[in-house]
């Protein structure tokens, strides 16, 4: 059992100084546009991830005029506690620490605090590009698998010094052949180690999230998914080199690696067409919440505890059947902890009280 149990913010965000202490398995939180409940829930996640869901950088999340901030919560494990320290000093430095011991690596905290999230804006997961199918599949990945995440982490910085060698090489016209073969072979093995854990995650994972849409939307409507990838999954190294020497003419046209897993995608289908250009918006977002829900389960499953699941402004562009089975199938079915933002407390109480949820509402004022 994962449990936040109170949460402390200095300088974060809209929020000088605040703290609040949550007693429920459902925590729902209300207030104006404005006034904060976002940011909270962002101190959350941030918690949980070391990194803001919203902002691109921490100094954005300084509150206004000051320098730095402190983010700590206390969370229940079983039945052991752990207190969260996340700390932006005001030279830039971040400090993350566990009851009080500073982790040597920032990354090495991820996948301890398991947690999903989903806001109105992950809609560009369904019509968005593919990066952000990527960004579903590598973030369950990192928190289940830390060697995925050092993986990963080693393939996006080579990946970025063999951009730059390309383009050196374009403008100089200099070659440098030897260095890139190295590039390359340190490239292929990051990326068929990725590559494999990818397919091996979605060969599960994508049939329980059609089951979980089928759920969501009352069983009227067929989805279906399939992983788009650079190369099949018995690769290995060799095979990956071959890529990337075939592509080896466009890369220095282009400047830019233009072939491997930094590109792969999830192919998503309604009815056998291309999700985004027939569904609804209502059909957009219960795919999301399928997704995300299957998200939430695997981690469950490799954590043994249920992750904390983080609802910003869920009841925009649902109707109510379907957000009546999201809300029974996350807040009584399911075992983890749920935080709820809303601007209508009416509307929130109401929807909790219907599916027999056992619920704590805070409010925040602007």
């Amino acid at each position: 059992m994962l449990r936040l149990q109170h949460i402390s913010a200095f300088q974060f965000k809209n929020h000088f100084s605040a703290q609040q202490a949550f007693a429920k398995k459902v925590v729902g939180i209300c207030g104006a546009n404005g006034a904060g409940k976002t940011n909270l829930l962002d101190a959350i996640y941030y918690l949980c991830f070391t990194k803001s869901y919203f902002a691109g950088s921490d100094a954005a999340l300084v509150h206004h005029g000051q320098a730095g901030f402190r983010v700590a919560g206390k969370f229940a494990i079983g039945s052991s506690t752990a207190q969260v320290v996340c700390v932006l000093r005001e030279t830039g430095k971040k400090e993350i620490s566990w009851n009080e011991e500073p982790y040597p690596k920032v990354s090495a905290h991820v996948g301890r605090l398991p947690a999903v999230i989903i806001a109105p804006d992950d809609v560009e997961l369904i019509t968005g590009g593919s990066e952000t199918r990527r960004r579903l599949m590598d973030g369950l990945l990192c928190q289940i698998n830390p060697q995925y995440l050092q993986q990963l982490m080693e393939y996006n910085k080579l990946l970025q010094q063999r951009n730059s060698l390309l383009k050196q090489m374009a403008e100089t016209g200099s070659k440098q052949n030897s260095l890139l073969e190295i590039l390359n072979e340190q490239l292929a093995t990051r990326a068929v180690f990725v590559l494999q854990a990818r397919y091996q995650l979605l060969q599960q994972f994508l049939p329980q999230a059609e089951q979980h849409y089928k759920l969501i939307a009352g069983g009227q409507e067929h989805v279906a998914f399939s992983y788009q990838a650079c190369l099949p999954a018995n690769t290995d190294s060799s095979n990956y080199l071959a890529l990337l020497q075939q592509a080896l003419p466009k890369d220095l046209a282009l400047q830019r690696t233009t072939a491997g897993i930094h590109r792969d995608d999830l192919q998503l289908l309604l009815e056998g067409q291309p999700f985004k250009q027939l569904a609804s918006q209502g059909q957009r977002k219960s795919l999301l919440f399928a997704l995300k829900l299957t998200e939430y389960e695997w981690l469950q499953q490799h954590k043994g505890f249920a992750p904390l699941l983080l609802l910003d402004d869920v009841f925009e562009k649902l109707d109510n059947h379907r957000m009546t089975n999201l809300l029974r199938e996350v807040c009584v079915e399911k075992q983890g902890q749920v935080f709820i933002t809303d601007t209508h407390r009416d509307r929130l109480e109401a929807q909790l009280s219907a599916i027999g949820a056992d619920y704590d509402i805070i409010e925040i004022a602007p």
